[in-house]
């Protein structure tokens, strides 16, 4: 059954599908084009895409397990870098697309990858199913740091950011999410790794071992570096996706209840969007924290989603292989709203049933509709 559904909605052609020939897992903005994203791809290897033109043709290539996770940074962010099931991540030159130094320590597959420096030094942080973050120098190969929760087990990690406002140059501020709902923080130096304990605001004296607003999996963090008090967007396996207030202690100031696995969430000035296992990508009022628009297209788990265009523009990535581009300009939102509206008024031509003479006696008529209405 569901099989015949994804088939039938397979051809649509909203959010003018970019088809690729493998499940997307994972996207991020390529920083030498403001339109093209990189993809991570089921087929094992990296693809840039520019979303605009729906150009498509250059692919980083090595892996021959999936790839689950990509970033870019290094000396001149210039080297793009993925994480694999094959437990390795690979690297490559953005521009010349020439594989790069291989970095091998985890023990099962990488799940997130993420670029900073920490001192002088470019660094890339790692973390996999096998429950660990590694900090790895990016120049010489060789891990700075192994990192597990000492007391509370972590679970796969699932993704990681880097606090924008709390980080200094010779300390950053890593944030890690897993496959349990704790949230850590971990201060982190070239010779030291802390893991900082939380306090609330009215609860000065008690010392958190984690962020705990989620149920389950916490899917994706994010940093909303457009607001003023930067505060930690997160969705989850709960349903929800959550604004934790930087200021009260990362406790949840807002709810978003996308239903079923939220995997992604991103911001804007006006909106919040969500999108995960239901398919859909939803677009929230941020103000009011209302539902405003759904958007369909998608015919299987959506993985990811990316703002472009300065937020006016949001591209959300899929198991189905496809990208797709949603403008976020309210004037579309209503069009979008209003052509549903339309379409549900509508009964489809070939759904007209065509009168035919009856089979039934008027009895067995009247026992069908007295079933119907139960």
């Amino acid at each position: 059954m569901r099989e015949e559904r994804r088939a039938a909605k397979a051809g649509n052609k909203n959010g003018d599908p970019i088809v690729l020939k493998s499940k997307l897992l994972a996207a991020v903005p390529d920083p030498s084009a403001s339109s093209a994203l990189l993809i991570a791809e089921s087929t094992g290897s990296v693809r840039r895409v520019d979303v605009e033109s729906g150009e498509a043709k250059q692919v980083f290539k090595g892996p021959t397990a999936p790839v689950t996770c990509v970033a870019v940074g290094g000396p001149g962010n210039r080297t793009v870098f993925a994480g694999s099931w094959d437990k390795d991540i690979w690297s490559w030159d953005l521009e010349t697309k020439t594989p790069g130094r291989k970095y091998s320590g985890h023990s099962d597959f990488v799940k997130t990858v993420i670029c900073t420096k920490i001192g002088p030094k470019d660094c890339l942080i790692s973390g996999g199913a096998d429950k660990k973050i590694i900090v790895w120098d990016i120049e010489t190969g060789s891990r700075i740091h192994v990192i597990q929760d000492q007391n509370v087990s972590m679970m796969a990690l699932q993704h990681l950011v880097i606090d924008p406002l709390e980080s200094t140059p010779d300390a950053v501020i890593l944030v890690s999410a897993s496959s349990d709902p704790h949230i850590r923080r971990w201060r982190v130096t070239a010779d030291t790794v802390e893991q900082i304990k939380e306090t609330l605001p009215n609860e000065p004296n008690s010392m958190h071992h984690s962020i705990l607003e989620h149920d389950t999996t916490v899917y994706r963090l994010f940093f909303d570096t457009e607001g003023e008090e930067v505060d930690l967007w997160t969705s989850s396996g709960d349903g929800t996706a959550k604004c934790l207030s930087r200021q009260k202690g990362y406790t949840t100031e807002d709810t978003i209840k996308h239903g079923s696995h939220v995997r992604a969430v991103a911001v804007t000035g006006q909106w919040v969007i969500t999108a995960g296992r239901d398919e859909d990508v939803k677009v929230w009022d941020r103000t009011s924290g209302k539902l405003y628009c759904i958007l369909e297209g998608h015919y299987n788990e959506v993985t990811d989603l990316v703002t472009l265009n300065d937020g006016n523009l949001v591209a959300s990535v899929s198991i189905d292989g496809t990208i797709r581009k949603w403008p976020l300009q309210k004037h579309e939102l209503d069009k979008v709203n209003k052509d549903r509206k339309e379409k549900a008024n509508v009964v489809p031509k070939e759904d007209i049933p065509e009168p035919s003479e009856s089979v039934m006696t008027a009895e067995e008529e009247a026992e069908l509709a007295a079933l119907m209405e139960d």
